[in-house]
């Protein structure tokens, strides 16, 4: 089975930021099938060119064992280019001459991460005459809603609208989100077979871990985005606590990129806190070496209606496989953290809940912690391996292109 998987986002393992797609392709293969992550060259995390040189619009190359297809887009810095850079990746996937060049697939999936993405997978699924799956990585527009822009905003509304129209005509839909089916339903959804697979780990990338060995400071680590989406000003606040209770033995390490570093490591600066450093992202193949120096691992989000659907962060499962006790400042529903006891959950957005969460990992003994980070590696080994993830989504495929009955019906011939 060819399969083309269109994420505008999509990265290999050597670059830092979600592997989901490449995992979930790798896993394709191994099973047999031909697999094809279509995606943008310009890197979100390092905002740089970092597929294509000179005057190469398009490139099919192979990374890491998977082959991806780098789409040409521009540069962006503000919001504004960011929207043109997702119209150009849209325009070229669905009339360029990169995906005229190759063989047609049996079946295209388009990731929601951008609903111009989307919505040109499903336009290039109906050229082709292939079924389309759908895939709903967060709930647009509603996110922009819930984040602050009116419902009125003319790109709320163009987002409204290009979202029913993806659940009326997906042939399947794959949702990360457990608890927005109904909301899907309720917007055009009504006969289409939709799977839950949330993201998930490469325990490739995750070998075995190990206990952590006891050091001078407690380190609490974050790695991730430095965006609006992780407030990581919170973090900044429990710093500045313990700070002031005078808990020098704690320390905070900041890993990764993006908009909202400059703004943080500002206000870490004006607050004089000496417990805090900031470092630059580690690519995805590397990410458990950093978390296995970690005492405690934290992950944040904001107090939102919008995780009444549930949520999808990458790290939060990195972070499990790690076997590191993880800090969740969130409400959400079906929480792995508070499901799995591998760590402590507090109010979101409140900086001391999250300093006494802190403190009362610090004062617990070595094997306390590792008792809970276990349990987290046994969790997503269970629930959130790709190897099984990636079973589930091929039987969804087989099914969508019908090439599940095909073998059934050879299988019965060949008994008979």
């Amino acid at each position: 089975m060819k399969i083309w998987i269109v994420n505008h986002y999509a990265i290999p393992p050597s670059r830092s930021g979600g592997t989901r797609h490449y995992a979930l392709a790798a896993e394709l293969k191994r099973r047999g099938h031909d697999p094809l992550v279509i995606a943008s060259s310009f890197d979100h995390e390092s905002r740089n060119e970092a597929r294509l040189t000179g005057s190469e619009n398009h490139k099919v190359e192979e990374s890491g064992g998977v082959r991806f297809l780098w789409l040409r887009t521009p540069s962006y810095g503000g919001y504004a280019r960011r929207l043109w850079n997702m119209a150009v990746f849209a325009l070229r996937l669905c009339f360029g001459r990169a995906t005229r060049e190759l063989e047609a697939p049996d079946v295209v999936i388009g990731s929601s991460l951008t609903l111009f993405a989307a919505f040109a997978a499903l336009r290039l699924a109906r050229r082709l005459r292939v079924p389309f799956v759908l895939e709903i990585r967060d709930v647009w527009p509603q996110t922009l809603i819930d984040f602050g822009m009116s419902r009125w905003n003319p790109i709320v509304q163009l987002f409204g609208w290009i979202e029913r129209h993806l659940y009326r005509n997906a042939d399947a839909i794959v949702s990360l989100l457990p608890g927005a089916i109904d909301h899907m339903r309720a917007l055009g959804a009504e006969s289409q077979t939709i799977l839950w697979l949330p993201n998930g780990v490469d325990l490739s990338l995750m070998p075995a871990p190990s206990p952590k060995q006891p050091a001078e400071k407690f380190r609490v680590t974050f790695a991730g985005s430095h965006s609006g989406a992780n407030p990581l000003e919170v973090l900044l606040g429990a710093a500045q606590i313990l700070q002031q209770r005078g808990r020098s033995g704690v320390e905070f390490v900041l890993i990764g990129n993006g908009p909202t570093k400059a703004s943080l490591k500002a206000q870490a600066e004006s607050l004089g806190l000496d417990n805090v450093r900031f470092h630059d992202p580690v690519a995805k193949k590397d990410v458990h070496k950093v978390l296995a120096e970690a005492d405690a691992v934290v992950a944040l989000l904001k107090d939102l209606q919008l995780y009444r659907f549930g949520m999808s962060l990458n790290k939060l499962y990195d972070y499990m496989a790690a076997a590191r006790p993880v800090l969740f400042s969130a409400k959400v529903i079906a929480d792995p953290v508070a499901a799995s006891g591998c760590g402590i959950v507090v109010e979101p957005e409140n900086s001391k809940a999250l300093a006494d969460a802190i403190e009362l990992l610090a004062g617990m003994s070595n094997e306390q912690r590792w008792a809970m980070g276990t349990r987290g590696r046994r969790y997503v080994e269970e629930n959130h391996d790709f190897v099984k993830l990636g079973g589930k989504l091929e039987q969804l495929l087989l099914e969508v292109t019908g090439l599940a009955a095909k073998q059934e019906t050879e299988a019965h011939a060949a008994t008979v």
